[in-house]
Parts: structure tokens; C-alpha cells; sequence
């Protein structure tokens, strides 16, 4: 028997609903560790925007266009990522990109200008690509499928730990460095989660090879799913507008619109953390609970992103108080955690496709996240920048308008799904239709 059949008679079977201690050390961890990094990279820039503009001068748009090249740059990887995943496994694919992302980590805390600062933040993009794709490639393997929306939802939950540390704890380290002194740890870090997972995770462990004429036919195939652009393309919009928001616009919100100081908004970043990790594990639970029962997890997706459209309309509109209380710091954490339900996109479109194709069915899903992040974070801050600033702050207008048209996007792709039969017939495939 070889190292690979092993590997492969050694995974639970789908059927088994247990989750050995092994494989969470092994297989969970390494990845989650990676997911934490990319998750750190993708939202420190909404605390260290200010010190980064201050020092290089740069306007609105440049700050969205350089927080925003880093869903870019991942976004237009998630193709060959896919191909790479389902070719040579997630083990190797991660830590070879991890490696590329400490590379990008060191040249943006060296960079002196916005040329650098640009190509060093694309080269952290494609250096975290695979961090939650590569994870869900090995879930998939090594973990029940009626447990694989708790342990997706687990993994980006550990997102929500890496936005955590990139509030209060970063704020906290800019008292003693400054930005580049933090992306000079974070480089050091990346390396050695990239070593861990070299070390730790279990060699690819795929019964057989494609060839690549089959792996780019399905490619084509999950393009050409009716259920694929159903759930993704409201999935990526809602996803994206999160990702833009919490990476970078909801401080200058809290600030111009709220009126809150850097601690405030540090503390506020870090609540919504908290109810990204709530509602990760709550909808992950829950979701499983259906898919043992035979039943898929879209209604619950619609239930929550259609209730995460109340606080971020109220965002948009610019309710920072109802009467009398001050509620500007509870929307965003509330937009949050009803936003994760749209995470359970990535087990319900998985379900319709055979398992060795989920490096593919799952970075083209995170090809429209990714590059809808890309366009909201871009794109808002284009539109709040035809508004002059007054003394320094940006004004309601703005934001009124930037975050109107994000709310009104998510809204606009929901409706397919909602009057779609896939939501009327909650069967997951291969399951009798109630």
C-alpha cells in the first residue's frame, strides 16, 4: 500500500460523524493557523490606513485601490489555484504560498512608496490564496460532509480570531512600532505557519491523478451549474461588501460619520470580530444539523444574509443613534454575524459536485468573493471620493451613497435564489425532494 492509499484508507469514511483528535491536530490546525495569517492581512489595513496615509500622502482612492489590490491579486489567482489544489494537493500548494506571502510581508514593511507598497500587497494576495481554499480541499478528504459547514465555519472563524488581533492587540502594538515594525512580525509569522504546515499536514492523499485535460473540463463544468451562480454570485456580492467594510471602510465610517477616536474604533473592530466567530459557529452548527437530516443549508443562507441587510442599510443611511442610544458601534457586529449564514456557500455548492473537484468548485466561488472585495473596496472609496472633505472628515453624503448602492447590490442578487425551486426543495442532491 502506498503512502497515498494509506492516507486515503486512514480518512473517515462520509458516512461517520466523529472528528478524531488526530486529524483536527494535523489537518485543522495547520490550516487554521493559515487562515488566521490571512485574515490579519486582509483587515489590519482598516487600523493602520491613517498612519499609512500620513506618512506616503495618499488619497482615498489610492488608500482603497492599495487595501483592494490584495483581494485583486488573490481574486485573479483562484483559477490556476483551483487547478493546482486538485493537481498537487493542499499541502504543498499552502506552504509554497505561504513562503510568497512572508516574501510580500517584508517588501510592504520596506516600501517607500505606492508602486512598492502595491506590488508587495498583491504579492501577500496570492501568497494567502489558497489558506481557506486549501483548507476546504482537505476537509473535504479527511472530515465527514455532514461536518464540513461546523469545520468551515470553524476555519473562518479563525479568521474572526485574525481580525480580533488586527483591533485591539495591533493598536496596541502601534504604542511601541510602528506599521512597518508589524509587518515585519507578520512576515516572520507567515514563515513559520508556512513551515507547520509542511511539516504537520499529510501528503496529498487523492486516490488518482487527473489529467490536465480533465481537471480544465471541470473547471468548465462547474461554471455551467445553474446552482453555481445561484448561491455564488449573492454569496460573492454579500462577501465582498463585508470584506470591503470591515477591511477598511467601517473605520473611516465610525470616525467621519460616528465620531469615534482610533481606541473606539479599535474596540468596535473588535466586537464585530466577536460576532463573526458567533455567527460562524452558530450557522455552521446549525447547517450541519440540517445536512444530517438530509436537508441543505439554503434557506438558512437566505435567512441570514436577507437579516444582515437591516444593520447595513442602517449604515448607509447614517443611524448612528435610536432613541437616544447610541447604536453605531453594535451595526456592523450585527451586519456581521447574519453575514456568516452566506458562508455556508461554499458546503451547499460543494455538495453538487464530486469531491475531487473541490479545489475548483470552491476558488471559483472565492473568484467572484474575491473580486467583488476588490470592486466595493475600490469602488467605495472612488464614490465617497467625489465628495470634498470638511475639515478632514468626509461627509454623510458620501457614505449615504457608497453604502446605498452596496446594500442595494446584495439585495438585487438574492432575488433568483429566493423565488428559485433549489430553496423551495431543501433536499441536498441525491436526496428525496419533500
Amino acid at each position: 500500500m502506498t503512502t497515498t492509499q494509506a492516507a486515503v484508507a486512514a480518512s473517515p469514511q462520509r458516512n461517520d460523524d466523529r472528528l478524531p483528535w488526530r486529524h483536527l491536530l494535523d489537518v485543522f490546525l495547520p490550516f487554521a493557523l493559515g487562515y488566521f495569517i490571512s485574515y490579519l492581512f486582509r483587515v489590519i489595513n482598516a487600523l493602520i490606513s491613517n498612519d499609512i496615509s500620513r506618512d506616503l500622502g495618499l488619497s482615498p482612492g489610492q488608500l482603497g485601490l492599495l487595501t483592494s489590490v490584495y483581494f485583486l491579486a488573490f481574486g485573479l489567482f483562484q483559477l490556476p489555484l483551483g487547478l493546482l489544489l486538485d493537481r498537487f494537493g493542499p499541502r504543498r500548494v499552502n506552504a509554497a504560498l505561504l513562503s510568497l506571502a512572508a516574501v510580500g510581508a517584508l517588501l510592504f514593511a520596506l516600501a517607500q512608496d505606492v508602486t512598492s507598497l502595491l506590488l508587495a500587497r498583491a504579492l501577500i494576495g496570492i501568497g494567502v490564496s489558497s489558506c481557506l481554499m486549501g483548507a476546504i480541499k482537505a476537509f473535504v478528504y479527511w472530515f465527514p460532509m455532514s461536518r464540513l459547514a461546523s469545520l468551515n465555519g470553524w476555519l473562518i472563524a479563525m479568521g474572526g480570531v485574525g481580525a480580533l488581533t488586527a483591533s485591539m492587540p495591533v493598536e496596541l502594538a502601534l504604542r511601541v512600532t510602528d506599521w512597518r515594525g508589524v509587518f515585519m512580525g507578520l512576515s516572520l509569522a507567515t514563515l513559520l505557519v508556512a513551515a507547520v504546515v509542511l511539516w504537520k499536514v499529510p501528503e496529498r492523499f487523492e486516490s488518482r491523478r487527473e489529467t490536465w485535460p480533465e481537471l480544465f473540463d471541470g473547471l468548465r463544468r462547474v461554471f455551467a451549474t445553474p446552482v453555481f451562480w445561484l448561491v455564488s454570485l449573492p454569496f460573492g456580492l454579500a462577501f465582498g461588501v463585508f470584506q470591503a467594510v470591515q477591511g477598511l471602510w467601517i473605520a473611516p465610517w465610525l470616525s467621519d460619520v460616528a465620531g469615534l477616536s482610533r481606541a473606539d474604533i479599535g474596540q468596535a473592530l473588535l466586537v464585530s470580530a466577536l460576532g463573526m466567530i458567533s455567527g460562524l459557529i452558530l450557522f455552521g452548527s446549525l447547517s450541519d444539523r440540517l445536512t444530517r437530516q438530509g436537508r441543505s443549508g439554503m434557506r438558512l443562507f437566505c435567512l441570514g444574509t436577507c437579516l444582515a441587510l437591516l444593520p447595513l442599510g442602517a449604515i448607509a443611511l447614517g443611524l448612528v443613534s435610536l432613541a437616544g442610544f447610541d447604536i453605531a458601534w453594535v451595526l456592523f457586529p450585527l451586519a456581521t454575524f447574519f453575514l456568516m449564514a452566506a458562508s455556508l456557500g461554499y458546503a451547499i455548492v460543494s455538495s453538487h459536485f464530486p469531491r475531487q473537484m473541490a479545489g475548483r468548485v470552491n476558488t471559483s466561488i472565492n473568484l467572484l468573493v474575491m473580486g467583488f472585495s476588490f470592486l466595493f473596496q475600490w469602488g467605495i472609496g472612488a464614490v465617497i471620493a467625489l465628495w470634498p472633505p470638511l475639515q478632514g472628515r468626509y461627509p454623510l453624503e458620501a457614505y449615504q451613497t457608497a453604502f446605498g448602492l452596496c446594500v442595494a447590490a446584495i439585495a438585487i442578487a438574492m432575488l433568483p435564489l429566493l423565488f428559485s425551486r433549489h430553496l423551495r426543495h431543501s433536499a441536498l442532491p441525491g436526496q428525496p425532494v419533500a
